[in-house]
Order: C-alpha cells, then structure tokens, then sequence
C-alpha cells in the first residue's frame, strides 16, 4: 500500500522532480508519479537537451538547478573516456551541441535525477510511482481531496489522498480531473490586448508537437528502416507558409520567416571545443545534424566512439496537424500516432533521398539509437510538449510583459512576489491552428507566485507549463531551467503552507507572509530577481 503522502506530484517531468525535492528537503512525505518509466520529463522521456539564456552559467536558475547541470558534466567526467582537455573544461558541454552550453544523453540525466531523489526515498519521505497516469481527481467545494491513479503495468488503480496536490504532468492533466478553471490553446486578443494573439480564441490552436529520435552515422553501412506507412502523404507535404515541402532542408529562420537552407552533414569534421552555444548571438540551428548532438565523438579518446550522436528536434519533423489537447483520448493517440509517423517520414526520407553535399542522396548510414531514447525503436517516449492547459491564475503573464519590443531591451515587469527568473525567446512554433513561428524578442523576466495561484482552488498548484501564462508568453516560461524553477516554488510552497498553516492565496496575497516564504526560496538558492542584463 502506498502511504497516504503530505503532498501529491502527478508528473515526473523537470518540474514535478524539483517540487518532490523541494517539497522532501523541507521535510514532507511525497508520493511522485510518472507516466513512463523515466524521471525527467522533457529533459530524458522526450529527448530535449535542455534550452537555456545565455547567462545560465554564471546566474539566473536555481542553485538545485545548477546541482543538476554539474552533476550530470560530473557523471561524463568519471565515466566517460574523454580527452584531456575536455576533462579540464569547466563549462563542458559533452556534446559539443549548439542549442545549448550543455547538451548529454537523456540516460545520463535520468541517472542523475535519481541520485538527486534517492536520500529521500532511503528515508523514507518519497514514493516513486513510474508507469501511473492520472485518470480521476475528487474535489469538494475548492479542495482536491485525492486523485487516482492506474498503473500502465496490470491496469490496478490507487486512490491517492493529499493535503496538497501538485500538477507537474505535461499536458495540466489535473485541472481537466479536478475541474479547475484553466485556458487552452490561444486566447483572443481582446481577452488581453497581446499584439501577437488571434482576433478570436481558438482552444485547439496549440503549438506543434515532436517526436524527437536519436541517430549515429555509419558510412558504408545501410540501417534504412521500413518505409513509414504514410511516407507518400509527408513526402508530398507543403504547408502554405513553408517555402517548400515539409521533408526538405528549406524552412523558415523562425525569427525572419524568411527561407533559409539547413544543411545536414554527418560526423562534422570540425573540432567540438571550438563549439559556442550562445542563442543570443546566433541561434545555432541551421545545421542540423550538430544543432542537437549529444555525443560528440572526439571530445573522447581515439577509437572510444565509432559515431557522434544527435537528436532530430528540427522544422522537419514538428507535427501540427491535429492537437494534442481537447479532442479526447482518442484525438490525442492521433496526434503522437501522427507525430511518430512523420518522424519516422524524416528518418526515412535522410536515409534514402536526401541531398548529400558530394552531390549524392540519401544518408543509409544512418542508424537510430535505441538505447539512447530507452525505446524498442529509437523514438523518444514521448513527444515533445510545448504547451498545456494552464491555470486561470490570480496573476497572468501576458506578453505586455515579456515583449522586448513592448518593455524595452532592460525593462520587463518586476513582480513584488517573485519565487524566480528565466529567460528565453518567445517562441512558438507551428500550431495547429496554421501560424507559422512566432519568435519575438523577449526580457530576463521573474516568475510571479500569482502565476502558481490557481484563482479558486485553495490546495492544488502547478508545476510546469500550466501556470498562469498565455499562449503567447508560455512560449518563454516553458523551457528546462524555468520549468525546474516553478516546480521548485510549488513544493516549496506547498510545505511551507503545512508548516505554518496558511494557504498559498495567504502568502501570495500578504506582504509579511510573503516575505516569510521568499526567505526560504532565498535560503535554498532560488534566485528571484535579475542583474542589469538586456533581453535578446
């Protein structure tokens, strides 16, 4: 039986992991549960190096944030059989990727996440419970008493009763149980007056989701997989706002929307230390096979790797022809059914028509990597979500915000109530709704606890993307370091609220009780306010 926990985290993504730290740290009992049978969420299910600001080395995440990124250069360091000199790299980035200053496999991440977790579940604090999905949520009045739970193994079902319940699922799975007031997919722009929101709501407009995958190159082998079986329609594909077809190395700079050629080269021959990863002073995307390497072979002794290895996240392959939320169970197995088809059209389409730089097609070298992604055919777990439901909140974060052409490149709002910081791009990606990118110049912002406040319900609170942002500024609030931060605050919050006995509307609303609270974010490491930076 599992025990009955003080505080519940359904979803073991970024955010609910930092919440049942948080919330453990502090002394709680936690149950965490996850769908799949990895920790990690976006950072290892779903195969995405994290995406971060150009600072994140120096400030601007939480010190449990940094613990992670450095435990996971610590684990390529004592394992891994790396050359000298980037052993003695203190910013190492083990695979010399250029979406971020720290691109790794998603098993190492998941090695490292556990060790994070693993005090607390020898003292006995935390249950871990993989393969779960939510299926029912019990509320009275504006409490959520207790959601329940089905194993993915036998099918069993468990109750779970909490004093305080957390939404760190992917997709705000609890606020559609639990029937918490929450929004989906774009607002009008009369709701808010954001310059880039439709004239009309449409809540199945959501951003494209992907199927990421894992690859090694192997000249003169052929690992070309069956042909897909709607290869025909994806091959043909051309959207109206694509310069081209969709299985083709022409797309949009998602900041211009201007066509701009992507290149595609195997085992670059390019030293991997002299790779920069700064998104702010180029976005790194235009070749694709170095955009998101995780393994870069010759940052290792020689012969240690026959390949490097890299993640498909790229315009190819984000699939925006049905959303994922709102249409059901069964519109959303369409959707990632969808999605993995088209990954699998991209795989197959570089493997066997491509154009080579030598004037050839086709890369049959190409081989995915199952044992990257955990999976029996190389695909990631899940897809990549980019968006969520997201809780009315008693604070909304609109892009009058965020926008750096709105604030300035050194304004932003400063909220009284900050529980942290992120900054990124606001960027979106293709929707269902047939927007192409949406990429706007954004500020180093402060998450405001109003955000994490649902308007009604007193005892639950999010812990992911399914805070209290719109579908314009989610596109900043939704990356790796952010997520960690909100996730960090809600379990902060939710023990915090036990032990003194008030309820986060209190803290969030009351000057003194907030800056009770804001000491012991400041105590553990939470950074809730920005140096002099410019946005970008």
């Amino acid at each position: 039986m599992t025990p009955e926990p003080d505080i519940l985290v359904v979803g073991g993504g970024l955010g609910g992991v930092a919440a049942a730290l948080a919330a453990c740290r502090a002394g709680r009992t936690v149950v965490l549960t996850e769908e799949t049978d990895w920790i990690g969420g976006q950072l290892t299910a779903q195969a995405v190096p994290p995406d971060e600001h150009p600072w994140v080395e120096q400030f601007g995440t939480t010190a449990t944030y940094r613990q992670l990124r450095e435990s996971i250069r610590a684990y390529y360091r004592q394992w891994y059989p790396m050359r000298a000199e980037a052993l003695a790299l203190t910013s190492l980035n083990p695979g010399a990727g250029r979406v971020s200053k720290l691109c790794h496999e998603p098993r190492v991440a998941v090695a490292v996440l556990e060790a994070m977790l693993a005090p607390h579940r020898a003292a006995g604090r935390l249950t871990v419970l993989l393969r779960h999905r939510p299926v029912a949520a019990e509320a009275e009045g504006d409490t959520v008493r207790a959601v329940t739970v089905e194993s993915l193994g036998d099918g069993a079902r468990h109750t779970l009763p909490a004093r305080y319940v957390i939404d760190a699922t992917e997709t705000g799975d609890l606020l559609e149980l639990a029937g918490v007031e929450h929004a989906l997919g774009a607002e009008s722009h009369a709701e808010y007056g954001e310059p880039h929101a439709p004239q009309t709501a449409d809540p199945l407009n959501q951003q494209g989701i992907t199927v990421c995958f894992a690859v090694s190159h192997h000249e003169g082998e052929d690992h070309t997989v069956d042909r897909p079986e709607t290869y025909d329609f994806w091959r043909s594909y051309r959207p109206d706002f694509w310069p081209g077809p969709l299985l083709g190395f022409l797309a949009p700079d998602p900041r211009t929307l201007a066509p701009v050629p992507r290149t595609f080269v195997p085992n670059p021959a390019a030293d991997p230390l002299a790779v920069s990863a700064d998104q702010s002073a180029d976005a790194g995307d235009k070749e694709l096979f170095g955009f998101r390497r995780i393994l870069a072979r010759e940052l290792h002794r020689p012969g240690a790797f026959d390949s490097d290895i890299t993640l498909a996240n790229w315009p190819l392959n984000d699939y925006w022809l049905k959303p994922l939320i709102g249409a059901g169970e069964q519109g959303a197995a369409e959707a990632v059914a969808g999605a993995r088809q088209l990954s699998l059209s991209v795989l197959y389409w570089l493997q066997t028509e491509a154009p080579r730089e030598d004037g050839g097609t086709g890369f049959p070298g190409l081989r995915l990597r199952p044992d990257v992604t955990g999976t029996p055919d190389g695909l990631a777990k899940s897809p990549y979500v980019r968006e969520s439901r997201r809780i009315k909140a008693v604070t909304t974060v609109t892009e009058h915000d965020v926008s750096i052409d709105l604030v300035g490149p050194y304004g932003g709002t400063r909220h009284r109530d900050s529980v942290g910081v992120g900054n990124y791009r606001i960027d979106l990606h293709p929707s269902t709704g047939g927007d192409n990118y949406i990429d706007i110049g954004s500020v180093p912002f402060e998450i405001p606890l109003g955000a994490l406040v649902p308007r009604r319900v007193r005892n639950l609170l999010p812990a992911g993307k399914n805070i209290g942002t719109t579908h314009i500024t989610n596109g900043c609030y939704r990356l790796h370091p952010v997520e960690w931060n909100i996730g960090e605050a809600a379990g902060a919050l939710a023990a915090h609220c036990l032990a003194e006995g008030v309820e986060p509307h209190q803290v969030q609303a009351e000057d003194k009780r907030f800056e009770t609270f804001a000491a012991v974010l400041d105590r553990a490491g939470v950074q809730r306010h920005w140096p002099d930076v410019r946005g970008y």
